[in-house]
């Protein structure tokens, strides 16, 4: 069997290339192993959201390619609302958000920090913390986030 790296790889190539094609931005893949088994997990998004045929879509076309990963369950998802923040083009996304920060070690004896981004800079995310520019290196964050507001007005929306 190939390398299992060198085939995610080129998959995730693939599966790059296969989303441009069908007008969808390309977010992440990821083989993770969860108590259920191995999830090979394709990421994508467009303007107004991903629907279930744009899912259907995309599984179909990227399935085939995908063959020589050792996984238990495919899976091809929105990256959802709160979707983690990590390449550039994310933090330009949310620069002017209030964020999240949780890092791996404490830093100033707290390991989880919110503020406004101001952005990426130089491998750096840098939020304004009540009035306070705090600096994380990218490297030493677990996950950064926009924070979700969510409202009264806004649970009575919807429908359930």
């Amino acid at each position: 069997m190939p390398n299992q790296s060198n085939t995610l790889v080129s998959v995730e190539r693939t599966a790059i290339r296969l989303a441009e094609e069908l007008g969808y931005e390309w977010i992440d893949l990821e083989l993770v192993k969860e108590p259920a088994g191995r999830f090979l997990r394709f990421y994508i998004d467009k303007e107004g959201g991903i629907s279930l045929d744009d899912v259907e879509a995309f599984h179909r076309r990227i399935q085939p390619y995908a063959e020589n990963i050792d996984y238990d369950y495919m899976e091809v998802s929105s990256p959802g609302i709160d979707r983690p923040l990590k390449k550039p083009r994310d933090f330009e996304r949310a620069q002017g958000k209030e964020i999240e920060v949780k890092l791996y070690k404490p830093m100033d004896g707290a390991k989880l920090f919110t503020g406004v981004l101001i952005g990426l800079e130089d491998g750096r995310i840098v939020i304004d913390d009540a009035g306070e520019r705090r600096e994380f290196d990218q490297k030493a964050v677990a996950l950064a986030r926009c924070v979700l507001n969510v409202d009264e007005d806004m649970l009575n929306d919807i429908d359930i």
